[in-house]
C-alpha cells in the first residue's frame, strides 16, 4: 500500500469513528490550568466543527468563558479491549453566537430526529441551556500496537487532516 492510500485509511478510519459514536469526552481547564473532563452528547459539522448543549453554570462551561482551548476524544466505549478506535482532537470553543444560533441549533437536532429539538430561543438567556462549538484544528487517530500497517507494539497516536 502507498503511503497516501495509508494515510486516506487512517483518514477514513478516523471519519468513521466520530460518525460512529453519539458521545465525546470534552476536556477544558480552568484559570489555574486545573483540568476537567466530562462527557457530552454531540453533533459533527464535517469534522471541523463539533456541537453540544450544555448548561452555562457546568464546570466545563464556566472553563470555557475564561480559556477557550479543548482537547476532546471521541472513541468507542463497547469495543472489545485492545480493539478500540479513537480520534483525539485539539481546538477551542465557544458558545454559538445568537446571529449563528437558528441554523446551529437545526444542524444540531438534524443528527438525532428522537431527540427533544432545542429551538433557539431555549438556547440562550434566560433558558438553562446554552449551544457550544468546537473549532479543529488538529485531528490524530489511534494507531494500535497490533495494527498490520502502522503498529510498533505499542499504541501510538498518528496526525490526519478532516
Amino acid at each position: 500500500m502507498t503511503a497516501l492510500a495509508s494515510q486516506a485509511r487512517l483518514e477514513e478510519l478516523a471519519r468513521a469513528i466520530v460518525d460512529a459514536n453519539k458521545y465525546m469526552t470534552l476536556a477544558t481547564a480552568d484559570d489555574d490550568g486545573s483540568p476537567w473532563a466530562t462527557p457530552v452528547f454531540f453533533t459533527p459539522d464535517g469534522y471541523s466543527e463539533l456541537y453540544w448543549v450544555s448548561s452555562p453554570t457546568a464546570r466545563h462551561s464556566r472553563n470555557l468563558a475564561s480559556r477557550d482551548t479543548v482537547a476532546i476524544v471521541v472513541f468507542g466505549s463497547h469495543a472489545p479491549i485492545g480493539k478500540a478506535g479513537a480520534v483525539y482532537m485539539r481546538g477551542t470553543a465557544d458558545e454559538v453566537p445568537r446571529p449563528e444560533l437558528p441554523k446551529a441549533a437545526a444542524h444540531y437536532a438534524a443528527r438525532y430526529p428522537d431527540l427533544t429539538y432545542f429551538a433557539p430561543e431555549e438556547l440562550r438567556a434566560p433558558a438553562p441551556y446554552r449551544l457550544y462549538r468546537a473549532r479543529i484544528a488538529e485531528h490524530s487517530v489511534l494507531i494500535r500496537g497490533d495494527d498490520p500497517e502502522h503498529g510498533t507494539g505499542t499504541d501510538t497516536r498518528r496526525t490526519v487532516h478532516l
